[in-house]
């Protein structure tokens, strides 16, 4: 039986943000029922016990998170949650001492990726103090500023990630810029269970972009797969549009789905560093573990 360190479940597909490079879903806008949630941990289970609370969508936006929180805890998962945070204010009390909670990931990025974002100050201390009571009770938080340009930064670029940083470091009250300890791909201490981690921003993979030779590697299917708001089985939380249809949990059991012909044939062609999806074809985020 394959086992994942993780299985994302998206509990719904809407957001409240319209970041730049985020493309919207084209899929319904839905939210998980409760009692859909309860069945698809069961069809997990025997695979992992971490899950992540995101592939689209905002999670802080599902009305009832801090039930499928208990009931992730009854089940014996522990859970990570990434968010832009925007919400956090109005959802802080219902993932606060809840014992099932992980990791938080807080998007920072979609602050100056929403045209509309106002008031980078409070939304930041917003989050902090948010932040500080978790990380109390043994949360782990990880700040994201997944916006790096592969070529040189534009001055704008730098300016607004400066300005998000300077905040932090003076919350923190840590004695250097964080530019200078952090490399891309990685993270920098700033607290305790407190991590800032920057990245190069990338695209989202779709049948629209272009086509390669498909050589490269993917951890799709052997660290982790990920389920969509309407039980739909994908290889990786990046097939936002549930394009590599594996199966539906709701209709087949998720131990079938992943070691179904189509789940077997994309892991045995990444197992040789070859793509065979046409979507893993056009997925540049492949490229980060070799072409070879």
């Amino acid at each position: 039986m394959k086992t994942f360190k993780k299985v994302y479940i998206e509990i719904t597909s809407v957001c409240n943000l319209a970041c730049s490079f985020c493309p919207p879903t084209e899929r319904k806008a839905k939210f998980i029922a409760v009692e859909d949630f309860a069945h698809t941990l069961d069809q997990i289970k025997p695979h992992t016990n971490h899950i992540y609370l995101h592939v689209k969508g905002e999670p802080l936006l599902h009305p009832r998170i801090h039930e499928l929180l208990d009931i992730a805890h009854e089940k014996g998962f522990r859970v990570n949650i990434t968010t832009n945070g925007t919400l956090i204010v109005k959802n802080s009390h219902k993932l606060l001492g809840k014992p099932a909670l992980r990791q938080m990931n807080f998007s920072l990025h979609s602050f100056d990726g929403h045209e509309g974002s106002e008031n980078r100050e409070k939304y930041l201390m917003d989050i902090i103090h948010f932040v500080r009571q978790a990380a109390a009770e043994g949360v782990m938080i990880s700040f994201r500023l997944w916006n790096l340009q592969r070529e040189d930064a534009t001055e704008l670029d730098q300016r607004l990630n400066r300005e998000t940083l300077a905040i932090l470091e003076q919350e923190f009250g840590l004695d250097f810029n964080i530019e200078e300890r952090v490399t891309p791909g990685s993270g920098v201490r700033i607290a305790e269970r407190i991590f800032l981690n920057q990245d190069y921003e990338f695209a989202w993979p779709s049948l629209a972009a272009p086509c390669d030779d498909g050589r490269g590697f993917c951890h799709a299917l052997r660290s982790h797969a990920a389920v969509l708001v309407d039980g739909t089985v994908v290889p990786c939380c990046l097939d936002g549009e549930g394009v590599i249809n594996l199966g539906n949990v709701h209709q087949i059991p998720f131990s079938e789905i992943v070691d179904g012909e189509r789940a077997n044939r994309l892991y045995e062609g990444f197992s040789n560093r070859q793509a065979v999806e046409e979507l893993c074809k056009r997925c540049g985020y492949r490229q980060r573990f070799g072409a070879s």
